[in-house]
């Protein structure tokens, strides 16, 4: 439904409605997508369109036939498709339209975060369309985010979204398969996303696009954690807009948590990934889970990794089977390695001197508890 209170909306649109024959980009499905963005902007509502389909929209000027594409290859037909996915776009609309293309690096930098922050609002408002796309042409596996439901999670996050749309194949999420079980029933909502509501997801994904029903449930728990209600529908039918127009609910609604993470704990959380291990005992663990503290050298048994100082950890227990908390160390893996198991007035004494001037080596309000990775 399109909540009243709703004044900044994020629309993601997968490659199988922009593309969906692989043969350049489509009206089939857009249309009544482009009639709903003029719809809310008539509203009043702010929009953000995250836009997949570069790849699938330049595929067809390659001669190219096999389903596996090498990334060079790729790379290129993502160039070819992002112009023709922007023409197709600016086309829908008699308002301007900017070009944002961002990788994880983008989000995960805290200069570049801001940066995007602040780009974002003065697009906005100055009403002019945001379409944001990963930047294929040059991401590597280490800067992809690497699928666009995500993408336009942590898009939601940054721009301090009121709501979340992903545009699906399905009507939203449902009991069990309904390609495979014809007793399956949709879920109009969902109050909290917990492992029952992942093993619901299972494992499907696209025909064209890459991501499916699990990535769609990551990207409503970035969202809904920072206080973005998320909404799954089926971008194919042009019903499912008309309903949220008309105030209701044509797919599974994930209503956002009524405490949301603050914002340096989502980031931390949700956007930066862990470059390595710190193995803890057991007495710090408790310290950790029951006590608030931050995590000192002496719980520390064990370093895996290389990592420097700024860097995302997961703290695991002592024998790594268990992920504890993901944190912002400070201190580098070889740091961590001479001071392991000692207490925090001898840091200096096996250093020489004591990093950024603190004996945390992950500050509480750096660190995130986790249930799980």
């Amino acid at each position: 439904m399109l909540n009243p209170s709703w004044r900044r909306v994020v629309l993601k649109v997968g490659s199988a409605l922009i593309a969906p024959d692989n043969e350049g980009c489509s009206e089939k499905y857009l249309r009544p997508i482009a009639e709903f963005i003029r719809e809310c902007r008539a509203l009043g509502r702010e929009v953000i369109l995250v836009s997949s389909g570069s790849v699938a929209a330049g595929r067809h000027h390659f001669n190219f036939q096999h389903y596996r594409v090498p990334m060079a290859l790729k790379r290129a037909m993502a160039a070819v498709g992002q112009n023709e996915m922007m023409n197709f776009w600016s086309r829908c609309f008699d308002f301007p339209c900017a070009q944002v293309l961002l990788t994880h690096g983008d989000l995960s930098d805290r200069v570049r975060h801001v940066n995007v922050q602040n780009t974002m609002r003065r697009l906005l408002d100055h009403g002019v369309l945001p379409i944001v796309n990963e930047n294929d042409t040059i991401a590597t596996e280490e800067l992809k985010v690497g699928d666009n439901d995500n993408l336009a999670a942590m898009v939601a996050t940054v721009t301090q979204a009121d709501a979340l749309i992903i545009c699906s194949d399905v009507d939203g999420l449902y009991t069990a398969d309904p390609n495979k079980d014809p007793k399956a029933t949709l879920i109009p909502t969902v109050k909290k996303i917990d492992q029952r509501i992942y093993d619901l997801a299972g494992g499907a994904t696209s025909s064209v696009g890459t991501g499916g029903m699990r990535t769609k449930i990551e990207a409503a728990e970035k969202a809904t954690t920072q206080g973005v209600d998320t909404v799954i529908l089926d971008g194919h039918q042009a019903d499912s807009f008309q309903c949220l127009l008309a105030g209701k609910n044509p797919g599974t609604i994930f209503y956002a948590q009524k405490n949301p993470l603050p914002a340096k704990k989502h980031w931390v959380r949700h956007t930066l990934r862990a470059k390595g291990e710190i193995w803890v005992d057991s007495g710090c663990i408790d310290a950790l889970r029951d006590n608030g503290a931050s995590l000192l050298s002496s719980g520390i048994v064990e370093v895996k990794g290389e990592f420097e100082s700024g860097d995302a950890v997961i703290v695991r227990c002592s024998n790594g089977k268990r992920s504890i908390a993901k944190g912002v160390t400070r201190f580098s893996a070889s740091e961590l390695f001479s001071i392991k198991g000692q207490k925090t007035q001898h840091i200096a004494d096996y250093l020489g001197y004591c990093p950024n001037g603190s004996n945390a080596v992950i500050h509480r309000s750096e660190m995130m508890l986790l249930e799980k990775i």
